[in-house]
Formats: C-alpha cells, sequence, structure tokens
C-alpha cells in the first residue's frame, strides 16, 4: 500500500469508527488532510467514500440504489462546486412510510423532502438522454431522506460531504407508486410539516431546473465510473425545498403534489443504536 492509500484508508477509518462508535462524537473536518495529497481532491474523496461501500457490501449490506447531493443552485455556490454529488443507498438506511425511526440510527439528523425514482431497466450509457431515462423508470415515489454528517457541526465542503457518502443517513419511501406521466415532475409543489406545522416549502423546478435532470446526471457519472444504475434501483434525486433538522419524536410529513405523501416518525430515544 503507498503512502496515499494508507493516508486514504485512515481516512476513512476515522468516517467509519465515527459512525458505529458509541457514543457517537463527531470528527474535524477532513478536508484539508484530502487537499494535502497529490492529484484531485474530489477524486481522494471519492475515493473514501469507495473504502467504506466496500466495507458496508462486505459487512452484509445490500447496494439498493444512490442518493443525488448538491442539487440546489445556491448550495453548490455555498460549496464553490457546479455539479452535484452523489451517495449510495444501503438496504439498512431504508424505512416504510410511518415506521419509527430510532433517533439515535444516524449522526446529526436533518429531513429533506425529496423526488424518489425506481428503476425498472438498467442505464448503461455514458451519456443518456432524457428519454432514456422516462424509458427506465418504473415509478416514482414520495420520499424523505434523513442526512448525517460525521463532521462536527455540519462544518462540511465539498470534500467532507463526498468522503461521508454525501453525508447519507436514512431514507423513507412512501407507498404509493405514480407513474411519471401521471404528475408534474417540475410544476409540482411540495410542503414538509413538523407536526402540522410548515418547515419546509418548495418545488421539483428547486431540483437542478428539473428532478429528471439530476437523474441523467447520476446514470451518466455512475455508468462512468463503472458503477452503472440497474433495474430496482432507488434513485434519490434530490431536496425540493430547505433541509430541516430533527429532534427526538418528531413527526415530519411531505406532501407533494400529484404524488401523495411519505411520514418520518421518530422515536424520543436518544441513545444511538446500530
Amino acid at each position: 500500500m503507498t503512502a496515499q492509500s494508507h493516508a486514504l484508508h485512515t481516512l476513512a477509518d476515522t468516517l467509519w469508527e465515527a459512525q458505529h462508535q458509541r457514543p457517537f462524537a463527531a470528527v474535524a473536518p477532513i478536508r484539508d488532510a484530502i487537499s494535502a495529497l497529490e492529484g484531485d481532491a474530489l477524486t481522494h474523496a471519492y475515493r473514501v467514500q469507495q473504502i467504506n461501500t466496500q466495507r458496508h457490501i462486505d459487512a452484509g449490506a445490500r447496494l439498493v440504489g444512490r442518493k443525488i447531493g448538491l442539487t440546489s443552485v445556491a448550495v453548490q455556490a455555498q460549496l464553490g462546486v457546479d455539479q452535484p454529488d452523489f451517495g449510495m443507498l444501503f438496504d439498512h438506511m431504508a424505512f416504510a412510510d410511518g415506521e419509527e425511526i430510532p433517533f439515535g440510527r444516524t449522526q446529526q439528523p436533518k429531513v429533506e423532502a425529496e423526488i424518489a425514482l425506481v428503476l425498472e431497466r438498467d442505464l448503461l450509457h455514458e451519456r443518456h438522454t432524457i428519454a432514456d431515462l422516462i424509458g427506465a423508470v418504473a415509478y416514482a415515489l414520495p420520499a424523505i431522506e434523513v442526512v448525517g454528517s460525521r463532521i462536527a457541526n455540519w462544518d462540511i465542503r465539498l470534500a467532507d460531504t463526498v468522503a461521508d457518502n454525501a453525508s447519507s443517513g436514512l431514507f423513507v419511501l412512501g407507498s404509493r407508486p405514480v407513474k411519471l406521466d401521471a404528475f408534474d415532475v417540475v410544476g409540482c409543489g411540495m410542503v414538509m410539516e413538523r407536526g402540522g406545522e410548515p418547515v419546509s416549502v418548495g418545488a421539483g423546478a428547486a431540483c437542478l431546473g428539473n428532478p429528471l435532470n439530476a437523474a441523467v446526471w447520476l446514470a451518466n457519472k455512475m455508468a462512468q465510473v463503472g458503477s452503472p444504475l440497474r433495474a430496482g434501483d432507488v434513485v434519490l434525486t434530490g431536496a425540493l425545498g430547505p433541509m430541516a433538522a430533527v429532534k427526538p419524536g418528531d413527526v415530519f410529513s411531505a406532501h407533494i403534489q400529484g404524488l401523495g405523501a411519505v411520514r418520518a416518525l421518530f422515536s424520543n430515544e436518544t441513545d444511538l443504536v446500530s
């Protein structure tokens, strides 16, 4: 193992241990350590993500899809980037509509409402069209992503979040599938409520102008890195509005026009659980 490879594995160890240690203790940002290495920092950050992805798989996790992050132009500008990022979705991250989520399952949790796409065909080209994507989608579902960060106080920049699996935590899928031609993917309004009070408002257009644009970007990127999207994969296309912080016992409900609603219910337990 080269010195650089050893350094990347050490950074992966830091994030892995932060995710699994009890009690949880956030770690300092790792971006400076990544930037100090020779070569492209973003490539290094994805390598750290890949190391821990393989650890999950080796531990028995099943890869069930991908999430797209940084789909807001404003957030991209804040982090100094001009494209989204991606992270992995595993089976142990999935919750059903209304299923109680142990509060300690992720770190520093926040929620955001999204449109999830479920594929029925592989997407294998290095460059896809919107038509390719539409033809590959079986149906859409309303979703709530529970993002989390192993980095203290959410003090993140691009390298931090990419290495940390795009700040992934958990995700909740609705249970009523809707075909793409049955609702307005771009014009649909979204309201997310906490205990009946609105905490986030947005629309499909808030996600790169069109959530399908984000999905095409992901399909291209995953094919280019040799891990194409496959039939059955879930794609979380990106936030339709601002994130909201989560407290123990919170109940969130996201309503997406034409797509329906999905709920995320958090337990009152504050201890971290496996």
